[in-house]
């Protein structure tokens, strides 16, 4: 019996039969810049395929996180969705600076699009997902997009689109930032020391907003969707609707799921069911958009 149940998997996974059964596997190498091997976690669901999927970049101040800091609730809620997944890990300041992570989720994007069908996954259902610092690359990473890194659509967490604005609120308002937080990636090379940068004068001024997404968007961009919540401590909510503006504006899709009374975080979220909405919407918006 335990024979034929082993023969039985081995023949679903074969190319052509599709994976039957799903898989799960971790630690799967995608790029090794400079010799260190940079790895993701994938989930493949039950069944043939092809799959549409998502790339998932955690957030973590640039400094710190893994392939699954910060991110569960949104792996279970894309699992549950019978999406694939591959959640990845990148550089880290302070050993890593500006764009060194931005060339790992590139990087990533190549790696599933050339291993797509392996993987039983469908390119043309690609997301590109980030959460917080993740967000940041992952807006970057879409803004200034190539041929071969373009992806379908993109999701993007509390994401710190304007950098500029984002470092003078923090400056003149720490009031309404968690700066305990703020500092202590800092105090790592993170925050404005991932860009090289030590001190708000104009020339990082210029240069934060040269780096901010939200003055990259052009037209042509594939459609996009930002979840943020309006008492987020360490990326000010006002950020997200002037993204959205910015998209508009150029005649590309922008939606924004709002989560009234959120802090920084999903996983914060999670407390609440009130704010738990962003979950079938994200889903219903992905399936619209993939469609």
């Amino acid at each position: 019996m335990r024979v034929c149940a082993l023969l039985l998997v081995m023949v679903a996974a074969l190319p052509g039969f599709g994976l039957l059964f799903g898989m799960d596997k971790n630690d799967v190498e995608y790029s090794r810049p400079n010799g260190k091997p940079l790895l993701l976690d994938i989930h493949v669901p039950d069944g043939p395929g092809p799959f549409p999927a998502a790339i998932v970049v955690h957030g973590g101040g640039f400094d710190q996180g893994t392939k699954r800091s910060y991110v569960p609730p949104l792996l279970e809620v894309l699992t549950k969705a019978n999406y694939a997944w591959f959640s990845i890990d990148y550089r880290l300041a302070p050993a890593a600076k500006f764009p060194q992570p931005v060339e790992d989720v590139d990087a990533a994007i190549r790696w599933v699009k050339k291993n797509a069908a392996a993987w039983h996954v469908d390119p043309a259902k690609l997301a590109l997902i980030g959460e917080s610092a993740g967000a940041y690359l992952s807006t970057y990473a879409v803004t200034h997009e190539t041929a071969d890194t373009r992806v379908p659509v993109s999701v993007h967490f509390y994401p710190p689109s304007n950098y500029r604005v984002l470092a003078e609120l923090r400056r003149d308002h720490p009031e309404r930032f968690d700066m305990t937080s703020a500092n202590r990636h800092l105090a790592n090379g993170g925050g404005i020391r991932f860009f090289g940068l030590e001190q708000l004068d104009a020339a990082a001024l210029a240069k934060l907003d040269k780096i901010s997404p939200v003055n990259a968007v052009h037209k042509g961009l594939g459609p996009m969707l930002i979840i943020h919540g309006t008492l987020d401590d360490q990326v000010a909510y006002e950020l997200s609707p002037k993204m959205c503006e910015a998209m508009k504006k150029v005649g590309s899709v922008c939606d924004l799921i709002t989560i009234e009374g959120g802090k920084h975080g999903m996983g914060g979220w999670e407390k609440s069911p009130e704010m738990l909405h962003w979950k079938p919407e994200l889903v219903a918006w992905l399936n619209k958009n993939l469609r």
